[in-house]
């Protein structure tokens, strides 16, 4: 019986993550797709959270704020390692076990991009129906201003200045479910995952899944607002997820290629 107070020691841990991946990549497909959808809500689940933190918040500090919104944002990545879900931007680690030999090439890229299309679908789901549900009328409107607000911050950066940020969000979100998979209990599992998901939210850096929801949300809330606005439309969405993913590829392969060149051998029995 393991010893739920211990912590596995690095190699072990790097294991257990990799043989989680390699489960990903093999699971069926419609598996996939509906783990991939619930991923995306819970992810945007997340974002709601945070967006309900930060409305009416410019009376505190702009870090205090920010913080708050980060830790209530953990929420989504919480649902996705403890419920159970596939999210594209923790799965971006099966790049490790590729290198190590471990997932074919060819399975890892087609397992990605479904889930990363199950993930924008489930994003769009959840947002459409928060819009039905009233949710940007909170507060006097000041969850769906703050909503939009948050949209126009990201949509306004370039397409480096995205990037790089996708690069240090998936960094800190791999990093966190890499800590998560340590955990034996719920609680140390979500200690594990809270501290790196509140600092890039904190940060502001560009989590692709997350924009998914928020910026549906606010293309779609953003003619209900008062005073009245219509600046973000679908080029806005897609010009911030091209180089926010690209950029989360990049920061999820770095964490995966570290931990796969100190430990990732091919484990067979």
């Amino acid at each position: 019986m393991s010893d739920t107070n211990s912590l596995p020691p690095p190699p072990d841990l790097c294991e257990t993550v990799f043989c989680a991946c390699e489960d990903k990549a093999g699971l069926p497909l419609s598996k996939m797709i509906i783990l991939g959808m619930l991923a995306g809500i819970y992810i945007g689940f997340g974002g709601l959270f945070a967006t309900v933190a930060l409305a009416g918040a410019d009376s505190l500090p702009f870090g205090v704020a920010q913080i708050l919104a980060g830790t209530v944002f953990s929420l989504g990545l919480a649902l996705v390692m403890v419920a159970g879900a596939e999210l594209f931007t923790g799965n971006t680690l099966m790049i490790g076990p590729v290198v190590a030999g471990r997932i074919p090439a060819g399975r890892a890229a087609g397992a990605l991009t479904t889930v990363y299309l199950a993930n924008f679908a489930g994003s769009i789901a959840l947002a459409v129906v928060a819009v039905f549900a009233g949710l940007h009328e909170a507060g006097d409107g000041a969850v769906g201003r703050a909503a939009f607000e948050l949209a126009e911050t990201k949509t306004a950066k370039g397409f480096a200045t995205t990037l790089a940020s996708g690069i240090l969000a998936n960094t800190l979100v791999c990093l966190g479910v890499w800590l998560a998979y340590a955990g034996h209990t719920v609680t140390q599992k979500i200690f594990g995952l809270l501290l790196p998901v509140a600092a890039f939210v904190a940060a502001g850096f560009e989590h692709s899944i997350a924009n998914m929801y928020l910026l549906t949300y606010a293309t779609l809330v953003q003619g209900m607002l008062e005073p009245s606005t219509a600046l973000l439309g679908t080029s806005d969405i897609f010009g911030n997820l091209l180089p926010a993913t690209i950029g989360n590829v990049i920061g999820g392969a770095f964490v995966a290629l570290a931990y796969s060149a100190a430990y990732g051998k091919p484990a067979k029995k």
